[in-house]
């Protein structure tokens, strides 16, 4: 459309740089929840072929859990691929990468997050964290998956789900924390997020579920809520006992700790309150493997985890 006048010309283009620094969009440019939901997904949303594929050597030394991601074992440790958009697969406006390690007692994870304005204000555990720009980890086994949220803070939501087909087949109730007849236990059942047509059906999703033994640690390599200063990001570390995935992994054969070969569906994630401008299309979430709608409960796309028992470096 073009405009004669040129008084009003400036005026429209005033209002135009308003209206995206704002983060509004044009009549022609489609909604978030159209970026998030396209039509006709199929299931799986993304081929096989699309999953990313990861290797998981051994350590061969001590990790301090710090949050810094500085022992030999984490710098030899190779950096995954940076995260992509959950929904399009499409590259992203910071990067995003993890490590993975593991020994006889932890699994361990490490996230590098490039934030050029930390922010995060929630502190107290199980918050709405998702609220504040987080990442997040995901471990899937045949009968359950959990869910891990960690923001710049430091604060941790957590949640453990299981497939209501499979809860009472295999006796789930037996296990202190996720009885549903028992009525301290807080539970509710969850159908996902975007996708409400997963064929293996609803969840009970147990929220206030804590990992046993779990450790984490953040490091901030800049000033955390401070809006006039520039910052490189932050970086999380995560220690996960084996010996805490044993509600996990009922009616689950894998071995525990993995062995030479062994692959684990795990996702790797991170939420934003901002989003790239347009054209970029930002579902406002980027994960090492994207899930093609928006939704991070589908485990048959988390990426594959190869566990090697190979120290790491060697």
């Amino acid at each position: 459309m073009k405009f004669c006048i040129r008084p009003a010309l400036a005026l429209i283009c005033l209002a135009c740089a308003t209206m995206l620094s704002a983060g509004m969009l044009f009549a022609d440019e489609p909604s978030l929840s159209e970026i998030r939901h396209p039509k006709g997904v199929d299931f799986p949303p993304v081929k096989e072929s699309d999953i990313v594929r990861y290797t998981a050597y051994r350590t061969s030394g001590k990790i301090k859990l710090d949050g810094k991601l500085t022992e030999p074992d984490w710098t030899a440790a190779q950096a995954s691929a940076s995260f992509i958009d959950l929904v399009s697969g499409k590259p992203t406006l910071h990067e995003t990468r993890i490590k993975i390690l593991w020994d006889d007692q932890y699994l361990y994870v490490g996230y590098e997050i490039e934030e050029p304005n930390v922010r995060a204000k929630f502190l107290k555990r199980d918050a709405p964290i998702w609220q504040d720009n987080d990442i997040e980890l995901f471990i899937a086994f045949d009968h359950t998956y959990y869910e891990l949220e960690v923001n710049a803070h430091g604060t941790l939501y957590e949640g453990l789900f299981i497939w209501q087909n499979d809860y009472a087949r295999l006796g789930f109730d037996r296990f202190p924390g996720v009885n549903i007849g028992d009525p301290k236990i807080k539970h509710q059942p969850f159908n996902g997020v975007g996708y409400t047509k997963h064929p293996r059906g609803k969840r009970w999703a147990f929220l206030a579920w804590d990992f046993p033994g779990l450790q984490s640690a953040v490091q901030i390599d800049g000033t955390l809520n401070k809006d006039d200063d520039t910052d490189r990001g932050w970086t999380v570390e995560l220690a996960i006992p084996w010996k805490g995935m044993k509600t996990l992994a009922h009616g689950d054969e894998r071995a525990i700790p993995p062995r030479q070969g062994n692959v684990w569906r795990m996702d790797f994630s991170r939420f934003n309150q901002y989003r790239a401008p347009s054209p970029a299309r930002d579902s406002g979430g980027w994960a090492l493997s994207h899930h093609g709608i928006w939704d991070s409960h589908i485990p048959e796309v988390f990426a594959k985890v190869t566990f090697s028992e190979t120290k790491v470096g060697e």
